[in-house]
């Protein structure tokens, strides 16, 4: 596919283009606030449980049918203004042959870590045709969604390689810290092999039809500002960079990330995700201007009265008012035990509150 050919994705001739989601990336004017939630395809739903009864976690990553119904869900249930690729990040590892596993209640496990340079041999660069159910998945979910946008995701090269040489998720990151700082030549080209993995998976997922992608950098909140810049931020800037001649919009996200906000803009993002412990007026200072920015009510608030959500809402609209570009979300994922009726009311409140 030719650069030309992949013009339309991010350009006026889309379906989505004009969405209320692609207006607030670009900075532009909006209807309303547009809403979408971090896991809104997923376990809080009933109708996800049902349809991935059974089945494991990554199995259900690969079955185009399945992933496109999973996908679909919320934005039938919520009205949400943008669906979210159902996926995960290890996805592309496990397509270039890690073998890793999903864990119920743990996360990936990695039968063999990354610690040697020896073990760089195992990360082969990734093709189109290790993820041919990415591409079939998401054509199937453009025909379906018309003009509500789909975003499509990767995790970012630090939280992999987190990952990878912990051998699954970990509290203090103790190996992957050890590596960073005593072999900084093999982190380095760790993490840029990981960003060439990366940057391959969201061009399949641009080149199918996404309307727009996140950038997941799960952990990196373990990270100091100074390591961040020296070891981390060249990678993430790396996985930006290769997908910035789409034109699509770049959603960068981490958890803890208040120390790091303006270092994830300034690695290419054009949007910045904020989780619930910065303000949104005080996270455009740190970011600084020309990003959008999306966040950040507390997911756990969910879990009170519906008066207490519209409070905590009404707090976070107005931190947000003066911002160029503002994208409602959860200050992360969706609680597996969330009531996805608060998620419908919240959705319409927003929606309702901001329309000019």
């Amino acid at each position: 596919m030719s650069a030309n050919d992949r013009r339309p994705v991010g350009s006026p001739q889309s379906q989505t283009y004009d969405s209320a989601f692609l207006k607030a990336c670009r900075r532009e004017p909006v209807p309303h606030t547009p809403v979408w939630f971090m896991r809104q395809a997923g376990r809080s739903l009933p109708e996800y449980l049902k349809v991935r009864e059974g089945i494991p976690m990554l199995d259900s990553c690969m079955r185009p049918e399945l992933v496109t119904e999973i996908t679909l869900q919320p934005v039938r249930r919520h009205g949400v203004d943008a669906a979210i690729f159902f996926s995960d990040i290890v996805v592309p590892l496990k397509a270039i042959g890690i073998d890793l596993d999903i864990k119920p209640g743990v996360g990936p496990v990695i039968a063999e870590p990354i610690r040697t340079r020896a073990d760089l041999a195992r990360l082969r660069d990734l093709t189109p045709e290790d993820v041919t159910y990415v591409t079939e998945a998401i054509g199937m979910l453009t025909r379906e969604l018309g003009s509500t946008p789909l975003i499509g995701f990767a995790g970012a090269p630090f939280t992999l390689a987190s990952y990878l040489v912990e051998g699954g998720p970990s509290r203090n990151h103790e190996h992957t810290k050890a590596l960073m700082y005593g072999d900084p030549r093999l982190w380095a080209d760790l993490l840029d092999r990981l960003a060439e993995i990366t940057g391959a998976f969201l061009k399949v997922q641009i080149e199918a039809g996404a309307s727009a992608v996140q950038l997941f950098d799960s952990w990196v909140g373990a990270i100091a500002p100074a390591d961040y810049t020296r070891s981390v931020m060249p990678a993430s800037a790396k996985v930006f960079d290769a997908v910035a001649s789409y034109g699509v919009p770049r959603i960068h996200f981490g958890v803890g990330t208040g120390e790091l906000l303006g270092l994830m803009g300034e690695a290419g993002a054009d949007v910045v995700g904020v989780d619930w412990r910065v303000p949104m007026d005080e996270a455009a200072r740190r970011v600084g201007p020309g990003k959008a920015l999306q966040g950040n009510l507390d997911p756990a608030v969910l879990f009170s009265t519906p008066d207490a959500v519209m409070a905590k809402t009404d707090e976070v609209l107005d931190a947000a008012a003066g911002l160029e570009g503002h994208i409602f979300n959860l200050g992360h994922g969706v609680l597996p035990t969330t009531d996805p009726d608060a998620l419908t009311r919240l959705t319409e409140y927003v929606h309702t509150r901001t329309a000019r």
